[in-house]
């Protein structure tokens, strides 16, 4: 047996607005990584500092990065269901 789509798919007009918001964070996030890279590579010394509980910078800067990832990608769930329900309001069943 064939069936139909489960969701009726509709014209999103933030899709633009999505898109433009997703590469500036994207760009964020390469910034932040780029730093702990260049720390990686020109400053390896710094890396093995304890910061945090006897933790090294690398390890907490690692796990921040990981952290930053999830809460970005939230923020970007959360901005943009609320633009496509801001933009697509008037044009509802």
């Amino acid at each position: 047996m064939l069936h139909g789509p489960a969701v009726q798919l509709e014209k999103d007009n933030a899709s633009d607005w999505k898109a433009k918001l997703g590469i500036k964070l994207f760009w964020l996030y390469c910034l932040i990584y780029a730093g702990f890279v260049a720390l990686a590579v020109f400053a390896t010394e710094t890396l093995k500092t304890p910061v945090l509980a006897g933790v090294n910078l690398a390890i907490v800067y690692g796990m921040a990065l990981i952290l930053f990832a999830i809460i970005l990608g939230l923020v970007y769930n959360h901005v943009c269901t609320k633009k496509e329900n801001e933009m697509n309001k008037g044009e509802s069943k």
